[in-house]
């Protein structure tokens, strides 16, 4: 079931959403830079870091998700899935890039998405450290820098893997053996490669400075705000064989269709 809202609810739900980024902004920066403890999820069985930044964040946007709008579902990767009776969906990533965070770099950011029951239709992502804020709704994505100045997002044009510059969060830990393989084999045919970016990366293609993102074992609390930002600039997000990307998992993302064919012709046959 799906419940697509008008484009006046959309423009209202957006105001809403941008009102989640400011909440979670003011929640989170009193702990960046600051000493702060770092947790890990996974115990002894590997390293994924979550912060009391990380967890004030979601619960923030979660109460004030179930006050303004109590039928819709949330979904966050601090406190896990909570169904509505409304088909819509909030899917939100408190702070993605904690281990950015931790280190004191500013390339993370708050990802705030609104599914309609079939795909995400909002996208926020924003960094309250630099004042900097993407936002992606109705067909269109936009960038607001630190001083407030609001511009229109295009994609570039990149046909070329050799004329590209490519990220991807981190070239091991995510990677299976056969998955970074098949990474390493395009990082050198790109022109550039960079590294660590998390969901900051996303909104560097969107503005036309990087041309390819490819990622494997995202959760949908990574990918679902990117989506309809990347999209609403002219580029492509997709899994790695060209399906739909809100679930996660292996992740590519473009900002040139010719380049994005091109790759998911060399990692589509990645199993």
């Amino acid at each position: 079931m799906t419940a697509t809202p008008s484009a006046a609810d959309l423009s209202e739900l957006t105001q809403f959403a941008e009102e989640l980024a400011d909440l979670s902004g003011k929640t989170i920066l009193p702990h960046f830079r600051e000493r702060i403890a770092v947790h890990n999820k996974l115990g002894d069985a590997g390293f994924d870091p979550v912060t009391e930044a990380d967890r004030a964040a979601e619960d923030v946007i979660r109460a004030r998700i179930k006050q303004r709008y109590p039928t819709h579902g949330v979904m966050g990767e601090e406190h896990g899935a909570e169904r509505g009776s409304s088909p819509l969906t909030w899917v939100i990533d408190p702070i993605d890039g904690t281990r950015a965070f931790m280190c004191g770099m500013a390339q993370w950011g708050t990802l705030i998405a609104l599914n309609d029951g079939q795909r995400p239709v909002i996208g926020i992502l924003d960094q309250p450290y630099t004042r900097e804020r993407w936002v992606a709704c109705g067909g269109r994505s936009s960038f607001r820098d630190g001083s407030g100045r609001e511009s229109e997002l295009k994609t570039r044009p990149c046909p070329s893997l050799k004329a590209a510059v490519m990220s991807t969060t981190s070239p091991v830990g995510y990677f299976s053996d056969v998955e970074q393989k098949a990474f390493w084999a395009l990082s050198g045919q790109a022109r550039l490669t960079r590294f660590g970016g998390d969901c900051y990366a996303y909104g560097l293609l969107a503005m036309g400075f990087i041309d390819l993102i490819v990622e494997s074992s995202l959760q949908p609390w990574d990918v679902q705000a990117l989506i309809p930002i990347v999209e609403n600039a002219g580029g492509l997000i997709t899994t790695w064989t060209g399906g739909p990307a809100q679930n996660g998992g292996r992740v590519v993302a473009c900002g040139d269709a010719t380049l994005h064919a091109a790759v998911l012709e060399a990692l589509g046959a990645v199993r």
